[in-house]
Formats: structure tokens, C-alpha cells, sequence
């Protein structure tokens, strides 16, 4: 009699990211925008805060601000209140401003489409800036590492750390450079649809017997 082997943790994060393709097949970014910067600006307004929530604040935004110039050159306090209902308005207004004022003089007013002068911007890190190269440029630089990613993650054994940035590298290694973006977009859809923080959906999810954490 043989015994079965269960499966590698690569085995279980590439079948994962199958299942999820099938589940969630039309999957994108939730944000709205028209351009690089404005998805830079929406995502930076992300932080702590629902996609929904900001895409009820960007048209007003966008429409007072559309480009990185005018954002430079905006009214803090007028910029604050376009943003305030994302909270933490008025540091999110100031690392936009700062942000848009470096994209302005030292790119030309293009957001940069590499990852090491992404992160020079204020208010950005990875999580901004991979969410940037994937949706604006089409460039896999990593693994979009937000809540929902860092608990289903953990939840489902493909890493034990806390941290975002060495949660993204155990995805990279388990992922194929292409699904990275599109892995993390799907989980978060799991995330807010079934895998919840407080009250998981264990008999409902199609994940469950992948789960080492799951209680179905």
C-alpha cells in the first residue's frame, strides 16, 4: 500500500491560483482612473480605507486636480478637504502633493515605471508602488501585499510571516511571475467575499480543503 504525498506548498499556491481564476474570472483593480497618476492618487487614498470609499471621493478630486501639475500646485487645505472622508486626510494630502511635486520636477510629470524611483515618491511603498507598475505600466514587480493578502496568505499556509514585504517574497516564490498582480486582486475578492477577517465562510469556500486553517 502507497501512501499518498500531500501536495508541496507550491503545489497548493499554484491549484489556489487556479480555483481563484475559475472563481473570480473578470477580477481587476476596484479603483477608478484615467491615468497613471490617478491611480497613484487613488491608491495612495487606499490606505486604511475601501476602494469604494475613494471612488466616491476621486471624481471631485480628479475633476479640480486631473494631472500632477495641478495636484503640485493645489490648496492643501482645499486638497485635504476633497480627501478627508478617506481618513488620515491630511497626511494623504500632503505625501500627494509632495509626491506629485517630484513627479513634476524630476519626471517630467510622468509616474515612473520602475520600481526603485516609485519608491522614492513620499507616500509610497510597495504595496503603492506594485499596484502602479501592474495596472499602469503592465509590469509584475511583485506581489500587491494589503490586509486581505497578508491574512489569506497566512490563513491558507502559504507563509508564517507578519511582515508585508517577506509575506511578498514567499508569494513570489511560489507564484508565476505573470499571475502575481492578478493573484493578489483575486484573493482580495475571496478576502471580502468569504475569507473575512472576524467570520470566515469555511463551508462555503471552494478553497477549504486547501485550507490547513480551515474549519469545514
Amino acid at each position: 500500500m502507497t501512501t499518498r504525498k500531500s501536495p508541496s506548498k507550491k503545489q497548493r499556491a499554484l491549484e489556489i491560483l487556479q480555483r481563484l481564476k475559475h472563481l473570480y474570472p473578470d477580477a481587476t483593480c476596484s479603483l477608478n482612473y484615467s491615468t497613471p497618476v490617478q491611480l497613484l492618487v487613488a491608491t495612495i487614498l487606499s490606505a486604511q480605507c475601501t476602494d469604494e470609499r475613494v471612488n466616491k471621493v476621486t471624481p471631485a478630486l480628479f475633476g479640480r486636480f486631473p494631472d500632477a501639475a495641478s495636484l503640485a500646485n493645489a490648496d492643501l487645505e482645499e486638497l485635504e478637504n476633497l480627501v478627508r472622508s478617506t481618513g488620515f486626510y491630511r497626511n494623504k494630502a500632503k505625501n500627494i502633493q509632495a509626491a506629485c511635486r517630484m513627479i513634476a520636477t524630476e519626471f517630467d510629470s510622468v509616474v515612473p515605471n520602475q520600481m526603485e524611483q516609485l519608491l522614492k515618491l513620499p507616500g509610497v511603498a510597495r504595496k503603492t508602488a506594485n499596484v502602479v507598475l501592474a495596472h499602469a505600466y503592465g509590469i509584475n514587480a511583485g506581489v500587491t501585499v494589503d490586509t486581505h493578502v497578508k491574512r489569506l496568505s497566512q490563513r491558507l499556509g502559504l507563509t508564517k510571516h507578519a511582515e508585508p514585504i517577506k509575506i511578498e517574497q514567499d508569494l513570489m516564490k511560489l507564484l508565476p511571475q505573470p499571475d502575481w498582480e492578478n493573484w493578489s486582486i483575486r484573493l482580495i475578492y475571496h478576502g471580502r467575499a468569504i475569507c473575512k477577517a472576524r467570520s470566515p465562510a469555511c463551508s462555503a469556500c471552494e478553497l477549504a480543503d486547501l485550507c490547513p486553517t480551515s474549519d469545514k
